[in-house]
């Protein structure tokens, strides 16, 4: 898979989240935009755009191209990084003004540090109108942990002609590498960190693994709700009617006649998910249920997830009304679509 793959992969789900949340006369706010294309919110008729990135990250550029061909809606760039900086320090006229907030790329490096991660989200919230969304895309950290435990299972059952305590850190598939930087068999809820190889590409890029509990626990102490969490395959099946002519224009090759995913597709969709969130209006209606996460010390230093986990730290987790138990819902706390796992290790 090459890397003009990889960045045609995930500007189908960026339009495609566009296509769905964006509306006429939207504002809409560009969270680590330095390295986005401006042009993808044309079709989308937006009123505003307002682009946020850290310095030296490529806004500047951004800045001028807009300037140069001035697109049909308004745009104002911001300098500053904000899973560190605070947006109601900095923008003092924009809490409240966005009904789009998007973070397209670049929400797993917020996930260094639990701080980091609480900050994005609070100035999200600052940013958000009542009702308005919070969506984008990641790398899916279950899908990638569910097969890094299929091999630390195997070796295990292997042990016996292998070093021992040598844990293997090394996920390969026919599409990227996935390097983990320590070896061990727990899944730390902040700064768990990898390196992501795409085939032919020369370098690997370094990612955080997002831990999609304290995700959904962090959104909510920040006022957002969460509506979503679903692993790239299975948003592309549940929106196939309008999604099928878009996959095949960004990405060919990847359906059947039919517009059903390929086999030899879900390894490369699967390695993403889309997320999505809201804050509710009380005026308007009630808000979204958010999924109960247990009332427990968050200053564990790691925890475990395992393929059937029901139970965190000992605390069944309360469904969602009207999404079933999260442990069944891929790309949330379980191992992502079953069939994207190894049959045995690499």
């Amino acid at each position: 898979m090459s890397q003009s793959t990889q960045q045609r992969l995930y500007d189908f789900a960026k339009m495609a989240l566009i296509n769905i949340f964006a509306h006429p006369y939207a504002t809409v706010c560009d969270l680590y935009c330095g390295d986005a294309d401006a042009d993808k919110w044309v079709d989308a008729q937006i009123g505003h755009y307002i682009g946020i990135d850290a310095p030296s990250s490529g806004i500047e550029q951004m800045r001028e191209a807009w300037e140069i061909h001035r697109k049909s809606y308004t745009a104002e760039f911001f300098e500053l990084d904000p899973c560190t900086k605070n947006t109601e320090t900095h923008l003092e006229e924009k809490t409240n003004v966005a009904d789009v907030v998007c973070c397209l790329q670049h929400l797993q490096l917020c996930f260094e540090t639990e701080e980091k991660a609480r900050k994005l989200l609070h100035n999200v919230s600052s940013l958000l109108k009542p009702g308005g969304y919070f969506l984008g895309i990641t790398p899916d950290s279950s899908t990638i942990w569910a097969k890094y435990q299929r091999n630390v299972e195997a070796y295990h059952n292997k042990s016996s002609s292998m070093k021992p305590n040598i844990v293997p850190n090394c996920i390969r598939t026919e599409n990227y590498m996935i390097t983990f930087e320590v070896e061990e068999e727990k899944f730390p809820l902040f700064g768990k960190k990898y390196q992501l190889k795409f085939a032919n590409d020369v370098s690997a890029e370094t990612h955080c693994l997002v831990h999609f509990p304290s995700f959904i626990r962090l959104a909510r102490e920040a006022g957002l709700e969460y509506v979503e969490i679903q692993n790239l395959t299975e948003f592309y099946d549940d929106n196939r009617a309008q999604l099928a002519g878009l996959l095949t224009h960004y990405v060919p090759n990847l359906l059947d006649p039919r517009g059903r995913l390929l086999p030899r597709s879900y390894d490369a969709l699967g390695l993403y998910t889309t997320f999505i969130f809201q804050k509710p209006d009380p005026e308007i209606a009630p808000p979204i249920a958010t999924p109960l996460l247990p009332d427990v010390s968050y200053n564990l230093d790691e925890v475990t997830i395992r393929p059937d986990d029901e139970i965190i730290n000992g605390h069944a987790v309360e469904p969602a009304i009207g999404l079933g138990k999260i442990s069944e819902q891929k790309g949330i706390l379980g191992p992502g679509p079953a069939d994207l796992r190894f049959p045995e290790a690499l």
